[in-house]
């Protein structure tokens, strides 16, 4: 029997790894890592525009990797869940060795 995932796992995982490839969006997932920051901390850490900034994050809001929290007309990111964490801690660790 083989340890192969099904042919539409194997796609979601794909598409996952696309969109979690693109370096902008790496420093974002990482900077949100440690505590939720709304969109002009994310800016001033990165040093990206604002609407590329928006943009990115959007992607990774549809992709599931990041969620949102609300607070009055302030909107904070965050990492979608410890898997997130992980996969970047996983990937860093393997690129280091």
């Amino acid at each position: 029997m083989s340890n192969i995932p099904a042919d539409n796992i194997i796609d979601s995982m794909e598409h996952l790894l696309n969109i979690a490839s693109d370096s902008t969006r790496l420093k974002i997932l990482y900077a949100i890592s440690g505590e939720e920051k709304n969109v002009g901390e994310i800016v001033k850490e990165i040093g990206a525009s604002q609407s590329l900034i928006s943009h990115q994050l959007k992607v990774l809001k549809k992709a599931k990797l990041v969620r949102v929290r609300r607070e009055g007309r302030k909107v904070f990111y965050l990492l979608a869940d410890d898997h997130v964490t992980s996969l970047l801690k996983i990937v860093e660790a393997h690129v280091k060795e």
